[in-house]
C-alpha cells in the first residue's frame, strides 16, 4: 500500500478524522503494515473510520488527498479485503482547492475518477467552523510526524534580457494582471462546485437517513398493530368460552329446577348458589366486554396516530406547502459561508432571523458574526484616536471562526 517515498519525490501519509478534526496521524508506511495485518488497533475495534490519504511534496505541500473509509475488526485489524488504490487516485484526482501548493488532485465520494470505488469514499464537509481542508492543512503545518521539510529550488530565472524587453509597455501588465484574475476565478468557481457537490451528497445521505428511520417506525407501528390484533382475538375466544359456560350453567339451573321442588331447602341452596355462579359468570363477562370495546378504542386511537404520521402535510395553500410539494430547495448566500441549500426543515428559522441562522452555521454567535462581518466588508481599523478612527488598511480575515475582536480589526500599533 502507501509506502514513504524518497525525500525528493515527497512523502505520504494518512489522518484518521473525528468530525472536523485529526484524531490520529500516521505515515504511510505505518499505515501499509495496519493493512498487512501485523499490528492492530484495540481502539477502533469494530468501527468505521473516515480517513485521509496525504501526497506531500518535500516542502510538506499538500499535493493529494483521498478521503476514504476502511473498517476495523472486533480485534482491531484493518479489513483485509479492503483494496482501494489511494496512491494512485491521489495522483490522477481532479483539481480541488488551493491548499498552498497550488490547486490539489482530490478524490472524494462525488470527484472519483474510477467510479468503482466512490462506495468506499467520502466527502469532505467546506462548512466554515469545521472545514475539513482547513484542518489537514493546519495538522500538516505543526508537522507531528517529523518529515524533512526540504526546500524546492526554484527554476533559473537568470536570462538575459534586451533593454527594450525590459520597458514593458503598461497594457502588456494589465493583460497579465487580468490573466491572474481570471486564475483565481476559476479556482474559486471549482471550489464552488466541489462545495455544492458536497452539499448534494449530504443532502442526499439526510435524505436516506430520514428514510430509513421512517421505514423503522412504519415498521414498529405495524408490528404494535399485529400484537394488538393478536391480543383482540385471544379476548374474542376468551369470551366465547365465557358465553359457553354461562349458556350450560343456565341449561343446568333450568334441569335443576324441574328435578327438584320448590319447596326442598336443599333445592333452594342448590339454586341460589347456582344463581350466585351465575350472577359471577354474567359479570366477569360484562367485564371482559368493557375491556375488549377499550382495547378497540385503543386501536382506533394508534391507528389514527399512524396515519397522521405518515401523511402529515403543511397548511393549504402556503408557501411551504408548495415548496413541499414542488421538492423546492432554497439557496442564499452570505459572507463566511458561501452558498448554502436550505432544506424544507430549516426554512422557517432561516426567515424568522437569517443572521443568527448563518452565524450557527459558522460557529458563531450573531454578535461575533456581526463583527466579523463589517470588517469583511470594511478591513479597516477600528481604534479611535483623538476621537477620530484610525481606520489604518488591514488584511481581510476571509472565515469567521479565524477572526478576533481587538486583534484582527486593529493595526499593530493600535492592537489590544
Amino acid at each position: 500500500m502507501a509506502k514513504t517515498a524518497a525525500a525528493d519525490e515527497g512523502y505520504s501519509a494518512v489522518f484518521f478524522m473525528d468530525g472536523a478534526t485529526v484524531a490520529r496521524q500516521m505515515r504511510g508506511s505505518e499505515f501499509g503494515a495496519f493493512l498487512d495485518g501485523y499490528v492492530g488497533l484495540s481502539d477502533l475495534a469494530d468501527t468505521d473510520v473516515r480517513a485521509v490519504y496525504l501526497n506531500l511534496a518535500p516542502d510538506l505541500g499538500i499535493r493529494g488527498l483521498v478521503f476514504f473509509r476502511i473498517y476495523f475488526d472486533e480485534e482491531g485489524r484493518a479489513d483485509s479485503h479492503w483494496n482501494v488504490p489511494v496512491e494512485k487516485l491521489s495522483e490522477i484526482g481532479a483539481k480541488g482547492p488551493d491548499l498552498g501548493a497550488g490547486p490539489i488532485h482530490l478524490v472524494c465520494r462525488s470527484q472519483c475518477p474510477e467510479p468503482g470505488f466512490s462506495n468506499e469514499l467520502w466527502d469532505p464537509d467546506m462548512t466554515p467552523g469545521s472545514n475539513h481542508f482547513q484542518s489537514i492543512r493546519r495538522a500538516v503545518d505543526e508537522n507531528h510526524l517529523k518529515f524533512q521539510k526540504k526546500a524546492i529550488e526554484a527554476p533559473d530565472e537568470d536570462i538575459p534580457v534586451l533593454q527594450a524587453a525590459v520597458k514593458r509597455s503598461s497594457s502588456t501588465t494589465d493583460t497579465r494582471e487580468a490573466a491572474r484574475q481570471r486564475v483565481r476565478l476559476a479556482r474559486t468557481i471549482r471550489e464552488q462546485r466541489l462545495r455544492i457537490k458536497t452539499l448534494q451528497s449530504v443532502h442526499r445521505d439526510a435524505m436516506a437517513d430520514m428514510q430509513r428511520v421512517h421505514r423503522h417506525e412504519m415498521q414498529t407501528l405495524r408490528n404494535e398493530l399485529q400484537a394488538m390484533e393478536e391480543k383482540l382475538e385471544r379476548q374474542r375466544l376468551a369470551n366465547e368460552q365465557l358465553k359457553v359456560r354461562l349458556s350450560e350453567r343456565n341449561e343446568q339451573y333450568l334441569n335443576l329446577q324441574q328435578e327438584l321442588g320448590e319447596s326442598d331447602p336443599a333445592n333452594e341452596a342448590r339454586q341460589e348458589a347456582s344463581d350466585a355462579e351465575v350472577v359471577l359468570l354474567r359479570e366477569q363477562l360484562e367485564r371482559k366486554q368493557r375491556e375488549l370495546e377499550l382495547r378497540n378504542d385503543k386501536i382506533v386511537v394508534l391507528e389514527q396516530e399512524r396515519y397522521e404520521l405518515a401523511h402529515r402535510e403543511p397548511a393549504e395553500n402556503t408557501l411551504m406547502a408548495k415548496l413541499k410539494s414542488q421538492n423546492v430547495f432554497l439557496v442564499a448566500y452570505h459572507p463566511g459561508l458561501g452558498h448554502i441549500t436550505l432544506p424544507y426543515e430549516d426554512i422557517p428559522r432561516y426567515f424568522e432571523n437569517a443572521m443568527a441562522f448563518v452565524a450557527d452555521k459558522c460557529g458563531l454567535n450573531e454578535p461575533a458574526y456581526r463583527q466579523w462581518l463589517a470588517h469583511h466588508d470594511d478591513p479597516r481599523c477600528q481604534a479611535e484616536v483623538d476621537g477620530k478612527p484610525c481606520h489604518e488598511p488591514l488584511i481581510r480575515v476571509s472565515q469567521p471562526s479565524d477572526f478576533h475582536p481587538g486583534i484582527n480589526d486593529r493595526c499593530e500599533k493600535h492592537q489590544l
